[in-house]
């Protein structure tokens, strides 16, 4: 949906269930440019009796800056989420329910990250397999972690390559290994 805001206009990201970790850096820019950051995770202060002018006015910027981060939220939503969130009535309340949902989709990404660790540790070169279909193995795997948030420079995955290449390949590691480069090889380069 496309939104247009003075001379800026974006079209706001989607939340699907699959992009929780983008979604959120984004939403979190849109608020930050909104004016509406600090609505949306401290909440505002209930209108208490007494009250001065200058504290209802306040109250009514805030109300207004609430009601317009809660349809930015209804907007950047698909429909599963919105039912989710369609009882909200403060935009803290629906932002802390979809991190509430999503706080135990992050525990299950750590969990299968470290299953892939475990994978990424045991892969070795088997002897009947193609040199390019162990690179493929090795960055198919790696390239998953990296997408649930894994850190792997490309030193350490040649460093993995040079040591889990079966024996035929010795002669070759030796080589690249006294050439001095690996530390600084790309794993296209290798």
């Amino acid at each position: 949906m496309a939104q247009s805001t003075g001379n800026f206009a974006t079209n706001l990201p989607v939340l699907d269930g699959s992009n929780w970790a983008r979604w959120c850096i984004q939403m979190k820019a849109i608020f930050g440019y909104q004016d509406v950051a600090k609505i949306v995770e401290y909440g505002f202060p209930i209108l208490e009796e007494g009250t001065t002018e200058t504290e209802k006015t306040e109250y009514k910027q805030s109300k207004r800056k609430d009601c317009k981060a809660l349809c930015l939220i209804h907007q950047a939503v698909d429909n599963a989420h919105f039912e989710k969130i369609a009882g909200s009535t403060t935009s803290k309340e629906a932002w802390e329910g979809l991190e509430k949902h999503y706080a135990g989709a992050a525990q299950l990404k750590k969990i299968r990250l470290q299953t892939m660790r475990k994978q990424y540790e045991l892969m070795q070169m088997d002897e009947c397999e193609k040199i390019s279909e162990f690179f493929t193995r090795i960055i198919t795997q790696t390239n998953v972690m990296k997408s649930c948030g894994e850190k792997i420079e490309d030193a350490k995955i040649v460093e993995k390559i040079l040591r889990t290449v079966t024996p035929r390949f010795d002669h070759v590691v030796v080589a690249m290994e006294e050439s001095g480069k690996v530390e600084r090889m790309k794993v296209e380069e290798l």
